[in-house]
């Protein structure tokens, strides 16, 4: 009996497709539903962002970061203060470190439980993404109770933060801390031991530890290989060496590996808040510096962070004035983007919606 003939076929998945999570284009070669080839098209989103720096002031600098990923903005603006503090040696006060690192990891969570629900929802479940949307409101008013807004905040300033949490921050904080924290059993439970999820994501699209690490991956897809490497403990910036946490891995390096380790930094990122919230010292939370006339010595510096999705970085090149001569952004899905086509070749078109969802790109970071 003859076999059956197939044709190869070239298909769009993108740039505008709900699993992409963004504008983002992937050319697929198919034989039926078997992916062949994966080639990425990025660029669709590019706004320049790193040339607009190098024509703003310092100061003016800030609110762009919180575009270069939205999701988890409070980052993306620490990464910019932080490498210009250090390159002007700018003191900040005790205090707001302590609420940079609360706000870092309250928006670390809210991150995800974005992926979370998101990408259950991209394999086929609907009520992780109301879960998840539940929780993270939680977090998102704490953000607007402190500094009035809800994505975008502009919250992080050259010298410390912009706002004093109120009064009322704190037992609101330690309140969604422990909503939280009695959640993740139900966020487990409604998908752990599903057997379409485990079919779903169980030893599809594993990733090595020497790929990763070849790859430039980092954060959780990196530590879901088994690799045992996050920022905060590696090269501790803000208070992170005061803090007691565990970094935690995954030996597989699957799609439920990825998923299950963004759970466990929930946990983790619950009791670095917590403690956060018990230190928490008095004092003033920005060092006046000028935003008009500020001049940093001319230099080069750069900084990194451990992002929710991985290293964030800012180059900044100083000439003296008041304005970057040269802004460069770093942004850890631009890695893992290129990876993707070593994974998912061989499976099912269905695998690599479970692969792109667990890999939690964002598309901002890529273009910039």
């Amino acid at each position: 009996m003859s076999k059956l003939r197939t044709e190869e076929f070239t298909v769009n998945m993108g740039p505008h497709h709900p699993s992409t999570h963004g504008v983002c284009r992937l050319i697929l070669t198919m034989d039926g539903e078997k992916v062949v080839k994966i080639e990425p098209v990025i660029g669709y989103l590019h706004r320049s962002m790193e040339k607009i720096c190098e024509n703003r002031t310092y100061a003016q600098c800030v609110p762009l970061m919180d575009r270069f990923e939205y999701v988890t903005a409070m980052s993306a603006e620490y990464v910019f203060v932080n490498a210009v503090e250090k390159l002007a040696e700018v003191e900040v006060p005790e205090r707001a470190e302590y609420l940079r690192v609360i706000m870092l990891e309250l928006n670390r969570i809210a991150s995800h439980l974005i992926f979370y629900g998101s990408t259950a929802m991209d394999i086929g479940a609907l009520t992780p993404f109301i879960y998840g949307l539940r929780e993270r409101e939680l977090i998102i008013d704490l953000f607007e109770m402190t500094c009035g807004q809800r994505l975008t905040y502009n919250y992080m300033k050259i010298g410390g933060v912009s706002h004093d949490i109120p009064k009322e921050f704190i037992p609101k904080c330690r309140e969604a801390v422990k909503i939280i924290s009695e959640k993740m059993s139900d966020y487990e439970g409604l998908l752990n031991e599903n057997p379409i999820w485990l079919a779903r994501t169980k030893n599809i699209g594993v990733l090595s530890a020497d790929k990763a690490i070849a790859y430039g991956v980092s954060g959780p897809i990196l530590r879901a290989s088994g690799v045992k490497y996050d920022i905060r403990k590696n090269e501790p910036y803000s208070i992170y060496d005061r803090l007691d946490f565990n970094i935690p891995t995954r030996p597989n390096g699957d799609c439920y590996d990825r998923y299950c380790l963004r759970l466990d930094e929930i946990r983790e990122s619950l009791k670095i808040i917590s403690q956060a919230l018990d230190g928490l010292p008095e004092g003033d939370t920005l060092k006046k510096v000028n935003p008009f006339n500020f001049r940093p010595p001319a230099g080069e510096i750069y900084s990194r962070i451990e992002n929710s999705r991985g290293e964030m970085g800012v180059y900044i090149v100083s000439d003296g004035s008041t304005k970057p001569l040269r802004v460069k952004m770093r942004g850890s899905s631009y890695n893992h983007i290129q990876i993707i086509p070593e994974l998912a070749p061989g499976g099912l078109i269905a695998d690599l919606v479970a692969i792109f969802a667990t890999f939690d790109v964002i598309m901002p970071e890529v273009d910039r």
